[in-house]
């Protein structure tokens, strides 16, 4: 039974000797598996490919990451940047608060993290450079306004989450968006008041030509936003209302971005391609590790290492509110050296039970879960790696790979 409490330091060596996640899941489930079960541990493994293959839930996968991928080259986003600059370029640090609330309004229309920072990354560096925004206020804003794929829906690594945890995809839909409105809130809140005590961090850049009426304001803005908040209740809106599950709306979600493409004449049959070729590319990546963490999961399980991890707690002590603390620290921590997949299938299957057996709500929980984990997002060194891939990016005008590999 001990035996199982080695997965983890294994498998953490594993990793930090460059042996790929999936790879290491995998590598470990089978010689602990063996060493447990024998030849038995075999069937375990094909029964878990059996459960992530027939799992109707991951299907809106692959949907959302083409819908993310075909966004990107819509050209939505440059419309939505001067439209929203229209309404902050006035306030203090406009250009990042505006990069923030593009964010938010990609990442509901995306779903995916690493377009959401993609986009924003080739949009807003350019600009706040030229402007001599702080490289640091630059590097923050792109990292924390493109990472709010994480916690505003439709994000897909809930989509990942839901079926690991065992919870509906629509009840998490529904409790992340305020708590991710909450985050976008603050970020803006921060830029405020940090470029109104230290002004030099993000210079005033006086509007070109006229300032237009506030007719023309709304009118642009109207023109801007209609298409995105109709590709948003297509998917969003569907499902918080119950006419369509995550799958059904994640198709319509498809549709919609090949039609918003073509609205604003930016389809090509090239275009089309690339995006079926990153759709592919991302869907066998992250479906690969969710195999990977369910046998590892299923080795650990198995081999009674839940009740070790009981027993282990009950000895700390901690008291339910201290153990909930421990998860959450340790899942930041996490987030510091580890891509958020492989996070929530380390993590999750272990801490759900425990979490149930405290009578917290596995609902509940998963929305702090996430909630840390995008704030881990920002820590170095992985945030630090994909801001340098992000500028390096933008300023050759191609996408970010490190980012949509995110």
């Amino acid at each position: 039974m001990d035996l199982a409490l080695f997965m983890f330091p294994v498998l953490l060596i594993a990793i930090f000797a460059g042996i790929p996640v999936a790879y290491s899941l995998m590598g470990v489930s089978l010689v602990f598996g063996l060493l447990r079960f024998g030849d038995k541990a075999v069937f375990q493994f094909i029964t878990k490919v059996q459960d992530v293959a027939g799992n109707y839930v991951l299907a809106a996968l692959p949907l959302f990451i083409f819908m993310g991928a075909m966004l990107e080259k819509s050209g939505i986003a440059e419309r939505l940047f001067e439209v929203v600059h229209l309404w902050t370029r006035r306030l203090p640090g406009g250009l990042a608060v505006g990069t923030i609330m593009m964010g938010v309004i990609f990442a509901a229309a995306s779903g995916v993290v690493g377009a959401t920072e993609t986009v924003i990354g080739l949009l807003a560096i350019p600009i706040m450079m030229r402007h001599n925004y702080d490289k640091a206020l630059i590097s923050g804003t792109i990292c924390s306004g493109g990472s709010l794929g994480t916690v505003i829906p439709p994000s897909v690594l809930v989509v990942i989450l839901a079926p690991v945890a065992d919870v509906s995809v629509g009840d998490l839909f529904a409790g992340i968006l305020f708590p991710g409105l909450i985050m976008a809130g603050l970020f803006i809140v921060f830029i405020l008041g940090r470029c109104i005590l230290d002004p030099s961090a993000a210079p005033y850049v006086p509007p070109e030509g006229e300032e237009p009426s506030l007719i023309e304001k709304i009118g642009k803005t109207v023109v801007a936003l209609v298409p995105p908040v109709i590709l948003i209740f297509m998917v969003l809106g569907t499902i918080l209302l119950g006419w369509a599950t995550a799958t059904e709306a994640a198709a319509c979600g498809a549709v919609g971005s090949i039609a918003l493409t073509v609205l604003y004449r930016n389809f090509s049959f090239g275009a089309l391609v690339t995006a079926f070729r990153q759709t592919l590319l991302i869907t066998v990546m992250v479906l690969t590790i969710l195999l990977a963490g369910n046998i590892f999961a299923g080795v650990f399980i198995a081999s009674g290492g839940l009740g070790v991890m009981k027993g282990v707690l009950a000895a700390a002590n901690l008291g339910d509110w201290g153990t909930l603390a421990l998860i959450l620290l340790l899942t930041f921590l996490a987030g510091f050296v580890l891509d958020l997949v492989s996070v929530i299938l380390i993590i999750i299957p272990i801490a759900v039970p425990i979490i149930k057996i405290m009578g917290f709500d596995p609902v509940w929980f998963c929305i702090l879960f996430l909630v840390v984990l995008q704030t881990s997002y920002l820590t170095p060194p992985m945030a630090r790696l994909r801001f340098s891939t992000c500028a390096a990016s933008a300023r050759r005008r191609s996408p970010c790979t490190t980012c949509i590999a995110a």
